[in-house]
């Protein structure tokens, strides 16, 4: 069913460089640990990229975009067409996280690997389509293996674009009306929590809506449920063709050394796929915001995970992790051109 790729060993990061950069914050001229968590964000980027200066200069940012059968359930306030429309949105520069990656300088890259229909070629769009959409996992499996592996493919080949490249940090978004529902179903399967806790209104239900939400992943569960046993299982038969792209594009940034900071619910279902799939990827994950969907605090819960920010943002496009950036790039200055005592002739502590 899957690669050779996806079995390729996974380093750890490098623990001598983290104990120097640790040791650098410490001669500082500050108290050791008074910059909290920019502290720790600048000693396990240097671990991570095995740097004595760690850097998130270089950023790539990549929407992988695809549609999911399951909208025919009524899940979505929006008709499935919308995809392909915001597919050529972020080609012409006009969405949230095109505006975003302007601003940070970063990399855009869009991937349609299986928009409901062809948008054709587009500048910043590579075609990886696996399919014109999911499935409705209602009563089938949203995917065969097959498609599986192809979408885990694309994933991969992103991340490997994005280190021929040179990027030094790997942001993964998505676009597909009714993937907050083939999500909150995966992270149904992966943590065994009920429906109503993981599934939220996406991009605008009403409770009615919720509720019919709700309704819809109970059923696909019950009826899937000795089918559902692996990681694998699960995002083949409730998954997305994005959602399983994200997944396989963490591990394949992880075996490059290359750090991947995390965007918001959907994004979360993926990377605690791969983790699931991957152990050893975790210590590559910087998670950037809590959502406001309400099931995202249960996956970072799963994942181990704290957030950077909490904004109350649900738009998804990366948009969360892509407004953390500053954060990163601040960390890194401060350790990379702050004095030290000794430097700055400064009697140490």
């Amino acid at each position: 069913m899957t690669s050779a790729w996806l079995a390729a060993p996974i380093p750890e990061p490098s623990s001598s460089r983290m104990a120097t950069a640790r040791a650098r914050q410490d001669r500082l001229t500050k108290p050791p640990g008074s910059l909290g968590r920019l502290e720790e964000l600048a000693i396990g980027l240097a671990g991570l990229q095995d740097r004595e200066f760690p850097a998130a200069d270089r950023v790539r940012i990549v929407v992988f975009a695809g549609d999911h059968g399951v909208v025919r359930a009524g899940v979505s306030p929006y008709p499935q067409s919308v995809t392909v429309e915001m597919i050529r949105n972020f080609s012409r520069g006009g969405a949230a996280i095109s505006v975003l990656a302007r601003a940070l300088g970063a990399e855009l890259e869009v991937v349609d690997v299986g928009a409901a229909s062809d948008p054709g070629p587009l500048p910043g769009v590579v075609s990886r389509r696996v399919g014109a959409g999911t499935r409705d996992f209602r009563d089938q499996p949203a995917m065969t293996p097959e498609e599986v592996r192809l979408a885990l493919r694309a994933g991969a080949e992103a991340a490997w674009r994005a280190v021929e490249g040179g990027g030094e940090l790997f942001i993964g978004g998505e676009m597909g009306i009714g993937n907050s529902t083939s999500a909150a179903a995966v992270a149904c399967a992966l943590t065994h929590k009920a429906p109503a806790i993981l599934a939220g209104p996406g991009a605008g239900l009403d409770p009615a809506g919720v509720a019919r939400k709700v309704a819809v992943i109970e059923a696909s569960l019950e009826h899937h449920q000795f089918f559902l046993k692996t990681p694998l299982e699960i995002l083949s038969t409730l998954g997305g063709f994005e959602i399983v792209a994200l997944a396989g594009a963490f591990i394949a940034a992880a075996q490059r050394r290359l750090p991947v900071l995390v965007d918001g619910f959907i994004v979360s279902v993926a990377a605690l796929a791969a983790v699931r799939l991957r152990p050893e990827i975790r210590p590559w994950l910087l998670f950037a915001h809590e959502s406001a969907e309400p099931g995202h605090r249960v996956v970072l819960e799963a994942l181990q995970a704290a957030p950077l920010l909490q904004l109350g943002m649900r738009l998804g496009e990366a948009s969360g992790a892509a407004v953390a950036v500053p954060l990163l790039r601040l960390a890194c200055v401060l350790h990379r051109q702050m004095a030290t005592f000794a430097e700055a002739g400064i009697s140490g502590g």
